[in-house]
């Protein structure tokens, strides 16, 4: 958490984070990818979204993360479901991810969590008076982390 909450802060690329997480990602895991849902659960809280202040989904990704298109539609689904899925649990529904992931062909569900939580950070700094990092702050405090950034 410390690692990509502190990377996103900074600014650093989708690409850079992903060699800073892919170490830590065991082959036919789910870890770092359910962590990083949940972080993105928790974004989507700080974005203020209700069923009366909803956030569109429709191009989301494209809006909110359009230096990472997805290339191929695989890889448009698996964006979307983690995506999506990070709306699941925010909500309080499991979203199925091993039930999901068994028929990916890749092991890459971290990859994609990864794209959710920038872009639930995104929306979030949107959606408030704050910026990127504060938002970041703000999840790592809700986890008992400290970025060891000003606020």
């Amino acid at each position: 958490m410390r690692i990509t909450l502190s990377g996103i802060a900074a600014g650093l690329s989708i690409g850079e984070l992903k060699g800073e997480l892919e170490p830590l990602h065991p082959a036919n895991d789910t870890f770092p990818g359910e962590v990083l849902l949940d972080l993105a659960a928790d974004a989507i809280e700080e974005a203020g979204a209700s069923r009366e202040a909803p956030i569109a989904f429709e191009g989301i990704r494209e809006r909110y993360l359009p230096e990472c298109g997805a290339h191929t539609k695989e890889q448009h689904y698996k964006t979307e479901f983690a995506i999506r899925a990070a709306a699941m649990i925010c909500a309080g529904v499991d979203p199925g991810l091993l039930d999901e992931i068994v028929w990916w062909r890749i092991d890459d569900l971290w990859m994609w969590s990864l794209d959710a939580l920038v872009v639930y950070v995104r929306v979030a700094a949107d959606r408030t008076a704050l910026d990127v990092a504060e938002i970041c702050e703000c999840l790592a405090r809700r986890r008992g982390l400290d970025l060891g950034t000003p606020n």
